[in-house]
């Protein structure tokens, strides 16, 4: 079996939780974080399915950032991982 591993991050927006998984442009939301994370987690997995059954999952993996190791898909870890901060 495959294993994908992503971030996902949380944000509170007005009375609801919005979970978001940049790599792969796909969010949900929730009345508290575990339900979030929980709707953030069918959603991509549907996203993940059709990507499969439509025969591009590879290429959206590896357009995302993601690296194949053996059979799993790993983001790839940056040489720097840093904030700036700009002036507009």
């Amino acid at each position: 079996m495959t294993k994908i591993s992503l971030e996902i991050k949380v944000f509170k927006e007005g009375d609801v939780y919005v979970a978001v998984c940049s790599e792969l442009n796909v969010s949900s939301f929730g009345d508290d974080i575990e339900s979030a994370k929980e709707s953030l987690r069918e959603a991509l997995e549907a996203f993940l399915e059709e990507c499969e059954a439509m025969g591009t999952l590879e290429e959206v993996l590896e357009d995302a950032g993601l690296v194949k190791v053996k059979e799993n898909w790993i983001l790839e870890e940056p040489v720097i991982k840093e904030k700036i901060a700009l002036s507009c």
